[in-house]
């Protein structure tokens, strides 16, 4: 594995874990107030699309890290219109 493809992972590794912690708070304390809707749906919009590209130019990183935080942002979406 090359020196750039390591500071991909290492790179979509942060990114990724800093959604956890917003995760887990609102699932835990359901409480959905402070979340933004919009901010959410269009992240979740622009991470579908790095996903096609990560894909388009065969990057692991980017795929990884994508599908992950998509995944935690729909969490957020769906706790988010559940607890609305």
């Amino acid at each position: 594995m090359e020196n750039i493809e390591i500071l991909g992972l290492v790179a979509a590794t942060l990114t990724t874990v800093a959604f956890v912690p917003q995760v887990y708070k609102t699932w835990k304390n359901k409480s959905v107030k402070d979340i933004s809707l919009s901010m959410y749906t269009v992240l979740l919009m622009g991470l579908l699309l790095w996903i096609v590209y990560g894909f388009y130019i065969n990057s692991l990183p980017i795929i990884a890290a994508n599908i992950i935080t998509a995944t935690l942002s729909v969490l957020i979406v769906i706790t988010k219109i559940e607890y609305k």
